[in-house]
C-alpha cells in the first residue's frame, strides 16, 4: 500500500515514544510505501485535493528517517490518508479538515475521517455517554462554574480545545486564584470551558484506551501522576503503566467502539479515571509504543493490519 502520514514536522516527532513514528515503522516492516506531509501543504486545485508529499525511508533507529524525494501527489491516489496532526483545533486545523473533505469527496480514504475530526470535540464528545461521565458542566459563565463548585467542592476545569493537559486546574472554594483562573480560561465569560467533578482516582492514573476500527486494544495505558499534580498526562510529567482493563473499562470500550467505527473514527482513544470517562480523543492517539514496550502487544502492527483489512474490502489505488 502507499499511505500519507499528515503530521507535524518530522524533525520534531520524538521516535522513542511517538506513535505516528511507530505506525510508520510498522508500515515499513509490512512492506508499505510511506509518505509524510504537513497539513499547510495541502491544496485544491480545480476541485481536486493535492499535496507536495515526501516519500520517507524509515528506520528503526533513533535517525529514524530520509526523504527520499519530494513531489505533488493526488490524495486520492494513496491508499489511506492517516491524518495525526496534534491539536489544538484551532482554525487552521478546522481548514485542513474541510480539505481533507474534498480529498474525501474525490476518493481518498482518510483515517479519521475529516467530519467526525470536526464534529467530536474530544472533551464534548463524551456527553453523548452521560451513563459513564462524571457531574459535568460546560459554560462561559463564571457564575454558573462558581456555582457547579459550591455544589462539588472540588473539580476540574479545562480548556475544549488543547491537549496534553494544557490549561488544566484543579478549583477548591479556598482557591484564592479560583476568579483569576475562571476569567482565563473563560475569555472573561467569551469562551465555553468543561468543569468535573474532581475525581480522586487520578491517584491510580488517567487510563488511556485505544479502539482501532471498532477492535478495543486489550491493554490500557494508566498515566500516574507526579508527585504535587493533579495531571497524568506524560506531557505533564506523568509516568507510564501499561495494565490489564477492568471490567468497567471493558465495557465503556465496548458501548463506545461501534459508535466509533460508525461515525468514521478509525482510531480513538478513550481517557478514563476509575469509573468515569473523561475524553473521546479523535485528532492524534497516543500511547502506542509504551503499551507495545511493557507488554509485547504491538499496537501499531494492529494499526496498520486494520488498514490492510480495510482496502481488502474496498477498491484501492
Amino acid at each position: 500500500m502507499k499511505l500519507l502520514f499528515i503530521v507535524d514536522p518530522l524533525a520534531g516527532l520524538k521516535p522513542y515514544k511517538d506513535s505516528s513514528v511507530a505506525m510508520m515503522r510498522a508500515a515499513t516492516l509490512r512492506g508499505h510505501a510511506l509518505f509524510a506531509v504537513e497539513a499547510r501543504q495541502l491544496n485544491v486545485q480545480h476541485g481536486t485535493a493535492h499535496a507536495t508529499c515526501s516519500t520517507l525511508d524509515v528506520r528503526a533507529d533513533d535517525d529514524w528517517y530520509r526523504v527520499i524525494e519530494t513531489r505533488d501527489w493526488l490524495l486520492k491516489d494513496f491508499d489511506a490518508v492517516v491524518m495525526r496532526t496534534d491539536p489544538p483545533v484551532d482554525t487552521d486545523y478546522l481548514l485542513a479538515t474541510h480539505l481533507l473533505g474534498v480529498a474525501e469527496s474525490n476518493g481518498a480514504r482518510i483515517l479519521n475521517r475529516p467530519a467526525c475530526l470536526r464534529d467530536f470535540n474530544e472533551k464534548l464528545a463524551i456527553l453523548n455517554f452521560p451513563q459513564f461521565i462524571a457531574p459535568t458542566l460546560i459554560s462561559a459563565d463564571a457564575t454558573a462554574i462558581g456555582s457547579f463548585l459550591a455544589e462539588h467542592q472540588d473539580i476540574i476545569v479545562k480548556p475544549l480545545t488543547e491537549m496534553g493537559g494544557s490549561g488544566i486546574f484543579r478549583l477548591t472554594l479556598a482557591d484564592p486564584n479560583r476568579n483569576a483562573i475562571l476569567e482565563t480560561l473563560a475569555h472573561h465569560g467569551r469562551r465555553a470551558i468543561m468543569a468535573q467533578r474532581y475525581l480522586p482516582a487520578i491517584s491510580e492514573g488517567d487510563k488511556r484506551i485505544l479502539l482501532i476500527d471498532g477492535e478495543i486494544v486489550p491493554w490500557a495505558l494508566a498515566r500516574i501522576p507526579k508527585a504535587g499534580e493533579t495531571r497524568g498526562n506524560l506531557a505533564a510529567g506523568g509516568t507510564a503503566r501499561a495494565q490489564p482493563l477492568s471490567a468497567r473499562d471493558q465495557k465503556i470500550a465496548e458501548t463506545i467502539a461501534p459508535w466509533a467505527k460508525d461515525h468514521g473514527i478509525f482510531l480513538a482513544g478513550l481517557d478514563v479515571i476509575g469509573d468515569c470517562l473523561t475524553e473521546i480523543n479523535v485528532t492524534s492517539p497516543t500511547g502506542f509504543q509504551e503499551i507495545t514496550a511493557q507488554t509485547g502487544h504491538d499496537v501499531a502492527a494492529q494499526f496498520i493490519s486494520a488498514i490492510e483489512r480495510g482496502c481488502s474490502t474496498t477498491i484501492c489505488p
